[in-house]
Order: C-alpha cells, then structure tokens, then sequence
C-alpha cells in the first residue's frame, strides 16, 4: 500500500464484483416501508448513500407473510410479487449510481427452530426487549427455509444483485435439544445451515452472505459461531459479515473477531463501533476487507467521500432512527435530509 493510502478507499475485488472503496453501508432498520412496501423515499435514501464501485446493504426484509406479528412495524418484504415491483425502482436508483446492492433476508419472528426470539439490537449497540418470546416449532421448519429460498429468488428477481441472510442479533441457530436429545454443534447449527443450503442453491452462493455474530460470547457460543463460520467455506458463500462483540455494554472494536477473519475463506466484513481510524486500522492490517458502517452511514450519505476529505461528520438524530415521532409526519425527516459535504 502507497504511503499516504487511505486504506478504506482502496479498491476490493468481492467475487465478481469490484468495488472502489471498502465502506459499506450496514443494514439498517428505518421503518419506513408503509403497509410493508418500500416507497419512492427508499429508492432516495438509498441512492444518495450510494457510489460507483460502492457496496449498500439494504434494510431487513421480511421473508414471509406467515412471521409473527413484529414490533417493528412498516419493515419491507420480499416474500410477494407486489414486494418485488415496488423494490425494483429502489434498486434501479441505487445501480444508477454504479453502486452493488444486496437485500438482507430477515424471518422477524425469529430463525431459530425451537428457539426463542432474543431481542433485536438496537443502534447504539444496547439490546432492547421488542417481542415477546417464541418459539418456532420443528415441524415448521421446513416452510422457514424454503421461505428464505423463495426470498432471495424474489430479491434477484427485483435486480438485487445478492443477498445477505441475517444471522446475528441472536436469530438462526437452534438451542441444544433437537427433539431427539442431540446438543452437539452440528445439531445446533442444522437449521442454520439449511437456509444457507437453500439459498445458495437458489440463487448460487457466489452471491450470498451471511451476517454473524458470537452469540452470546460465552466460551461455548464461541466454538459454535466458529464452527458456522467454518462450515460457511464448504457452501462457496462470498461474505461473512460479523458484528464486533459488546465491550462494557457497548460495540467496541476489540479485534475479538480475528479468529473467524482467519477461518473464512471469502470476504469479511466487520461492522459495529468503527470510525474512520479504526475501520483504516482494521483494513491496513488485514483484519477486515470491508467494514459496515452503519450511524455514521446514516447521517452522512456522502460518507466515503468525507473519509477522503477528513470533514467534520454530522451528528446523527436518534429520535428520528425509526420511522416514529417526527419521522411518521415527514418520513424525510432523519432519512433523505442530512446534509451532504459542500
């Protein structure tokens, strides 16, 4: 690397995509996709975030219609044809830009058979409690997979160009018992990899990724990302997108993810807690090929450029996160109105 590189702003080849820089905007959460279709704002917000050779990784999308009733209202889907026509205009905004866009599969009511639902991750990194816990039945199972599988023929069929399966955030993977008394590794990540099997399938895994994190981070929940990571490589699945664990209650970037960076074969992004030092140091060092940036991507669409420049950042508005408050009389606002770099 030339002195002076800025390393986030070098080029990446990902597969058969070749991107100009390494920041990727992380999927976030806005609520805004009234009666669960993405609007007209969608395809602005997404495409004011977006550059030639840029990676965006859309909001998480509801994979089925059958999903538990969620707190998280006015979340997309991509589960039926009216789904499909009102993402393509979004996704045509963000290619007009030259940028590569994939769409996060997400089952709202939660991943795991025989799992309950944990609760979602909110911005700052604090866990809140949004769903009241549930299970989903094993002989369910067999419809949640092939839901995904359906998904993501839907989200290429809207022009994304891949899809990203969420797998973090204490979705996906089984608890220990099986039904048959089994709580071994393999067993508790069955289901998991099940939807990444149907979906590579579906739609080839060069353009698939899943997005990890250490589950609960205890020695055992370690071994057992560790193991799915693992098992990711014999799937030909091109990312592996891992969140950095929380360090006193907080995302902090504590380099503990180094252990699945040198285990996966593909691309690895890291997201969670970054700055523009921090994702430089990540990127120069090899920890990472990209990084997912996900607050401070919010509140300034022309990031990358502004890492080029060293500018100030704006302050993100935490009131208008959701599509709430403010936010529902003006969907703008907090979404399409931070200011770009002049």
């Amino acid at each position: 690397m030339k002195p002076n590189t800025i390393p986030l702003l070098t080029p990446y080849k990902m597969g058969q995509f070749d991107l100009s820089h390494r920041v990727v905007l992380a999927p976030l959460t806005r609520q805004r996709s009234y009666g669960g279709m993405p609007q007209p704002h969608a395809a602005l917000y997404y495409a004011q975030r977006a550059t030639a050779g840029g990676f965006l990784i859309s909001e998480g999308t509801r994979v089925s219609a059958s999903e538990a009733p969620s707190s998280f209202a006015d979340v997309p889907g991509i589960w039926a044809p009216e789904h499909v026509e009102a993402w393509r205009p979004v996704v045509d905004a963000v290619h007009g830009k030259g940028a590569v866009f994939f769409c996060q599969l997400w089952h709202v009511a939660g991943h795991a058979v025989r799992q309950q639902v944990s609760p979602q991750m909110s911005f700052d990194g604090r866990r809140e409690e949004l769903t009241s816990p549930r299970t989903v039945a094993a002989e369910d199972a067999p419809g949640v997979v092939d839901g995904f599988r359906r998904a993501a023929r839907n989200a290429i069929d809207a022009g994304f160009d891949g899809v990203e399966i969420l797998g973090a955030n204490g979705y996906f993977v089984d608890d220990d018992d099986d039904g048959q008394g089994a709580n071994g590794v393999e067993s508790r990540c069955r289901f998991a990899l099940e939807v990444v099997d149907a979906v590579a399938r579906e739609v080839g895994g060069h353009r698939v990724g899943v997005r990890l994190d250490q589950f609960a981070a205890t020695p055992d929940e370690h071994a057992l990302a560790l193991h799915v990571v693992c098992r990711l490589n014999d799937r030909g699945v091109l990312y592996c997108h891992m969140i950095e664990p929380r360090v006193d209650g907080r995302r902090r970037v504590s380099r503990r993810l180094l252990p699945f960076r040198e285990a996966f074969g593909g691309t690895f992004i890291a997201s969670g807690g970054y700055g523009r030092e921090e994702g430089d140091a990540a990127v120069g060092e090899g920890y990472a090929d990209l990084v997912a940036y996900g607050r401070l991507f919010l509140a300034n669409p022309d990031l990358p450029r502004r890492f080029e420049l060293g500018a100030p950042l704006n302050e993100c508005d935490a009131a208008t996160f959701y599509g709430a408050g403010a936010a529902a009389a003006d969907p703008a606002v907090g979404y399409t109105d931070y200011p770009f770099f002049d």
